[in-house]
């Protein structure tokens, strides 16, 4: 009986011990990732440069593209998908306090500065009361784009605006009263001829045949908050597959690609690029 019991107990050790090793190599090691994206060019920095540098390294890569950016983090959080490349460091953790997420950057990303557009302008010096501005709707990238317009003078920004919660009355007029149209950030670029300017985006101009980053008539510095990154849930960032998500990111040959693509001029480079 007692080595019945004894052969059983090592049996149930054999069998937990298996299901905590596949478990461990299911989300550590595992060869297996699903990236997400929102609408714009770093799919296409991932499709043509990033996704081979993994497969030569025996990934398989599952490449999912949302309409809309707000519903890439929940897909994060919920496991749909291991990561996701569109956002900054400040919209994620504005999203992280929102939904109560838990993710983290592991990487930089050649990304473009938001910039002020107009094809019924080509000028600045046309603005007066009244002139019609389109911005993102979602605050990150709204604090961003009037931020840009109170460096112009054109309005000013209320003392303590915060950035996560941050609307259209954290601004006030300045030297001219602007109408502010709020637009999701993909409708911005496509809807400029209903409007004097709009602020869009760059990854949006540059995955665009017909506009390139100079032709903004203003131009963002844009901060490190504000720059794009790779983002994985916290509980994933020390894997191997991060590790090498991260490393290709950083690589020389992701480097060669983005810096002899033309559509790419004026982005902004990860310092890692620096040692390469």
């Amino acid at each position: 009986m007692k080595k019945l019991m004894l052969v059983m107990l090592i049996g149930v050790l054999a069998v937990l011990t298996a299901c905590g090793n596949k478990e461990s190599a299911s989300s550590g090691d595992k060869k297996e990732i699903t990236v997400g994206f929102g609408v714009g060019t770093y799919e296409e920095q991932f499709r043509q440069s990033i996704q081979p540098i993994l497969e030569e390294k025996g990934y398989k890569v599952d490449i999912k593209t949302f309409s809309q950016n707000m519903q890439v983090n929940p897909a994060m959080k919920e496991g749909s998908i291991d990561a996701s490349i569109f956002q900054s460091t400040a919209y994620m953790e504005a999203i992280n306090e929102e939904i109560n997420a838990d993710m983290t950057g592991i990487a930089y990303v050649p990304g473009a500065p938001q910039g002020l557009y107009s094809v019924n302008h080509t000028t600045l010096d046309d603005v007066k009361d009244g002139t019609t501005v389109a911005v993102p709707n979602d605050p990150v990238n709204q604090e961003r784009a009037l931020r840009i317009l109170e460096e112009l003078g054109w309005i000013k920004i209320k003392e303590g605006a915060g950035v996560a919660d941050f609307n259209i009355n954290s601004m006030e007029s300045d030297k001219f009263d602007i109408d502010i149209k709020v637009l999701d950030p993909a409708q911005i670029l496509v809807s400029l001829q209903d409007v004097d300017y709009g602020v869009v985006n760059g990854n949006y101009i540059a995955n665009s045949p017909d506009w390139k980053i100079t032709d903004a008539l203003k131009i963002e510095n844009t901060p490190m908050q504000h720059r794009i990154i790779v983002s994985v849930n916290k509980k994933d960032e020390n894997t191997q597959w991060a590790k090498d998500l991260k490393a290709a990111y950083e690589s020389p040959e992701f480097e060669e690609y983005i810096t002899s693509q033309e559509k790419y001029d004026g982005f902004i480079l990860p310092e890692a690029w620096d040692n390469n």
